[in-house]
């Protein structure tokens, strides 16, 4: 019996458990083929504190506090909280920020294009497309000595900083005080009850922290080393959300349909969708994480991570205040800009950030 319950035992059932729970938070009152994404959490989050005003998608998710509050839980009651950090806070806040950038082209992070394909929607098939290209691009310098540095032991009271702060801003979601902004129209409008967003979140972050999960890092050690362990998530997860959606009846309803074209909170440019989803997949792998991955790690101490999310939000700001987002109509008068100048920065850091390979 022992020899079942594996690592690889756990991601899986993680992961299928993270995909039925993702289908079902649209049942319960997220967006349709958004029951979780990182990235748009995150724009909202960055809406409802007033650091953009596009007015339909302000509104602070709880599922993203839950996920770094539930890793700090974790990784506290297994000994595995650590504070450190200091390797290149810089780079990787503006890699962070770059991510959003080609999120927000696309309208979702890596498990957003899981769950819309898995809803029906094939430019999901583009945005993965993006996603491996982008990493197979990160693994190219990976090779030749790419490195943003060691991190290093800092105090306890740096790494609790982070989960802190998510805590207070939980408490702002659940106490809704006059000056956060919330949508009252749009996807920022659309979620579920605040308690079953929170418990989602905790147990996600939870389990996420316990099996390492990574949506982009499961294409990047397949690629570069044959590692299946996190693909195998990534797996599971896509086949649990796609069951749950037949289950649910969602394709018999006629709530969800299979093609290209008008699909929920999406537009059907795959040009666009495959250079956002490489840019995000280049930027993760040279970060070492996506979305989701990177707020697990800012939950357990990882101060370069938390700078990360800072720059995930002010991405998130960024695009919406200068045009750069899509939305169902297109891609925005200056995201196809931004996606090039996103891809520019990495290949230069790429390049000029390389230890000597022994």
């Amino acid at each position: 019996m022992s020899r079942f319950w594996t690592p690889r035992t756990w991601i899986i059932l993680g992961g299928l458990a993270f995909g039925v729970l993702a289908a079902l938070m649209t049942a319960w009152g997220n967006p349709a083929n958004m029951g979780i994404c990182v990235a748009c959490f995150y724009r909202d989050i960055a809406g409802g504190l007033g650091l953009h005003r596009a007015g339909v998608v302000q509104y602070l998710r709880p599922e993203i506090m839950g996920f770094a509050l539930g890793a700090f839980i974790s990784s506290f009651a297994f000994g595995e909280f650590r504070a450190r950090g200091g390797s290149s806070p810089l780079v990787r806040f503006m890699l962070g920020a770059f991510l959003m950038i080609g999120a927000l082209v696309f309208l979702g992070c890596p498990i957003r294009a899981l769950l819309r394909l898995a809803g029906g929607d094939l430019n999901g098939i583009t945005a993965l497309a993006g996603v491996v290209a982008g990493a197979v691009i990160g693994i190219f310098f990976l090779r030749r000595g790419f490195n943003l540095g060691h991190s290093t032991k800092m105090p306890p009271v740096v790494g609790w900083i982070m989960p802190v702060a998510m805590l207070g801003i939980l408490l702002l979601a659940i106490s809704a005080p006059g000056f956060i902004f919330s949508s009252e129209k749009g996807p920022g409008a659309m979620h579920a009850a605040i308690w079953i967003s929170i418990l989602v979140g905790l147990f996600v972050g939870f389990l996420a922290q316990r099996t390492r999960m990574c949506f982009v890092g499961g294409w990047r050690d397949l690629l570069m080393v044959r590692d299946t362990y996190l693909f195998s998530g990534i797996a599971a997860f896509f086949i649990g959300a796609i069951v749950c959606n037949y289950a649910l009846g969602n394709f018999a309803s006629g709530f969800y349909h299979w093609g290209f074209v008008g699909q929920p909170v999406a537009h059907d440019n795959h040009l666009w969708n495959f250079l956002g989803m490489l840019l995000v997949g280049l930027t993760a792998t040279l970060l070492g994480g996506c979305p989701l991955r990177q707020t697990i790690l800012a939950g357990e101490g990882d101060t370069d991570a938390a700078v990360t999310v800072l720059g995930l939000l002010v991405g998130a700001a960024f695009a919406h205040n200068f045009l750069l987002a899509s939305s169902p109509k297109g891609t925005g008068a200056f995201g196809p800009v931004a996606v090039i100048v996103g891809l520019a920065f990495c290949l230069v850091v790429g390049f000029l950030m390389r230890e000597k390979v022994k």
